[in-house]
């Protein structure tokens, strides 16, 4: 039934063990609509189960501190209510067989005062990205964060770590480091976003330093071997990121780095738009940095099962994470061996609350009595 699907084929490593390479990817779902943005079994734990049979899920990005939001009911992992509302989700999950990684999650400038009492977000400095942030009012225009103190990166770095020990509480089998998509690490990472003149800023190798000392502090609770990154080296005109003539070369300089540190896996996003025509940007993400980075590598972005088996199949990639995808197919393995037709999703719910176009997307009736 599986066929010539390199999809569908067991996937091990020293760190990795999965029955296929078909991973969900990490999607905001805001349905954490609770005082304390706590995830439920009735709602999380449902979702997280019903997609379980994927090689690995990765969660929605739960935010490591208060600071850290900038949506609306994203659930965290900073509370012990919501570390106890996780460990019911991932119980669930593993009694439906599956593996689920947390990601976690700060957006930095990409916040508003609404979620802060009427303080300033902070960031690597005071730029405001000028794009949007979805708070309890509604989408608002973002402001000039505040640049963060050496003190306040020390109590970020520290907030990461804990994220990682209460996820390790939770039931998670590892976590995911979102160091993607214009948020927090990214924007130390930019050079048009970080205009620091200390250790965070000014050269590549300063720019990249928080990543590299997130993962040391994290290193200190979990192995290493239970971590992966997600990265998104050609993000242009989205969430306020601008590549410039360094964008690519910090990338490269990071991605070459990480071979010193035994990851679970490096998750990449292909553009998220048609960056043909930007100077700096790279087009064809895979394939440049498989030869770069030598441990798991799993890609993204905008593949179906047929791009998903071609991509595995010519080596530029050992796992393929999927999103929208999943929204609507609870059972995307199974009809990717069936070679089922898909259902639609409906982008209306992807950010409404309640189960409607969260749990209540049903699998065809071949894979029910497959």
């Amino acid at each position: 039934m599986k066929g010539n699907q390199p999809l569908l084929t067991p996937f091990k490593s020293n760190n990795l063990s999965l029955p296929n390479r078909v991973i969900m990817a990490p999607m905001t779902r805001n349905r954490a609509n609770n005082e304390g943005n706590v995830p439920t079994e009735e709602l999380q734990g449902v979702y997280y189960a019903q997609r379980a049979s994927a090689g690995l899920l990765i969660s929605e990005g739960s935010q490591v501190s208060k600071r850290a939001v900038g949506y609306i009911n994203t659930p965290g992992i900073y509370s012990d209510e919501q570390v106890a509302g996780w460990k019911k989700v991932t119980q669930k999950v593993h009694n439906s067989g599956g593996r689920i990684f947390i990601q976690l999650w700060h957006v930095g400038r990409m916040s508003h005062p609404d979620f802060h009492n009427g303080e300033l977000p902070w960031a690597p400095s005071a730029i405001n990205p000028k794009s949007k942030s979805y708070t309890p009012e509604g989408f608002k225009e973002t402001v000039t964060p505040k640049a963060m103190t050496l003190l306040e990166i020390k109590q970020t770095i520290e907030e990461f770590k804990q994220g990682a020990k209460n996820a390790k509480t939770a039931g998670f089998d590892g976590i995911e480091i979102h160091a993607s998509n214009g948020y927090l690490f990214h924007q130390f990472f930019n050079a048009t976003s970080n205009h620091r003149t200390d250790a965070y800023g000014g050269t590549i190798e300063n720019r990249a330093r928080f990543l590299f000392d997130v993962l040391d502090a994290v290193s200190e609770v979990i192995s290493l071997n239970k971590v992966g990154i997600r990265l998104n080296p050609s993000l242009h005109g989205i969430f306020g990121m601008t590549m410039d003539e360094e964008t690519i070369p910090t990338f490269d300089y990071i991605i070459r780095k990480l071979n010193d540190y035994d990851l679970a896996y490096l998750h990449l996003s292909e553009p998220f738009n048609d960056v043909s025509k930007v100077p700096y940007a790279v087009t064809e993400i895979a394939k440049r940095y498989r030869p770069i980075y030598r441990g798991t590598l799993m890609i993204n972005t905008n593949f179906d099962r047929e791009k998903g088996n071609a991509v595995i199949a010519a080596g530029d990639a050992d796992l393929v994470a999927f999103g929208k995808p999943f929204v609507s197919n609870p059972d995307l393995v199974e009809r990717f061996e069936q070679k089922a037709a898909l259902t639609p999703w409906n982008s209306k719910t992807f950010y409404t609350s309640g189960k409607e176009g969260y749990i209540d997307y049903e699998p065809t009736e071949k894979t029910k009595t497959a």
